[in-house]
């Protein structure tokens, strides 16, 4: 945009838990503006993590948050031309890039597996995430260690 950012929208908290971080998780995860779709599916994924978890004392949504900060990358490379090349250089992330990427892995590895229903799929892919395993844990992984082997090009920061 030429003249300034664009102001963020405020989003309205979830109708079942009452939060914010819910709603912009159903609004990753909905196709053709389905909202109502997406919502179903996430509840029953959560209910689903409700009956299948182990630990007791947390409830599923702490379950899901939980997958959520093992899935966020602190780090991440960034293409930049310097003279004729190409280079992967290492940068931190923003706050609420985290947040969305880590939202945006979960739900394309959830559609990836190969359960019956997307909430069983996004069930499991939690489940797995919240023990630091699962497909979207191991991106996080692989973007790190990408990032540890380019941190000699961490001088081109820009």
């Amino acid at each position: 945009m030429r003249k300034r950012a664009a102001k963020k929208r405020p989003l309205l908290p979830d109708p079942r838990f009452n939060d914010q971080l819910v709603t912009r998780f159903v609004n990753n995860l909905m196709w053709d503006g389905k909202k109502s779709v997406a919502f179903k599916i996430f509840y029953d994924a959560i209910d689903i993590v409700d009956e299948k978890k182990q630990d007791e004392e947390k409830s599923a949504l702490e379950i899901w948050k939980d997958a959520l900060s093992n899935v966020m990358p602190h780090v991440e490379v960034r293409s930049r031309r310097v003279g004729g090349a190409t280079f992967q250089i290492p940068m931190q992330i923003r706050p609420d890039r985290k947040i969305s990427t880590a939202m945006k892995w979960l739900i394309s590895y959830s559609r990836k597996r190969n359960e019956k229903s997307m909430a069983q799929k996004l069930a499991a892919e939690i489940l797995a995430a919240a023990k630091e395993e699962g497909a979207a844990v191991k991106k996080r992984v692989d973007t790190h260690k990408m990032a540890e082997a380019n941190k000699a090009f961490s001088h081109f920061r820009f």
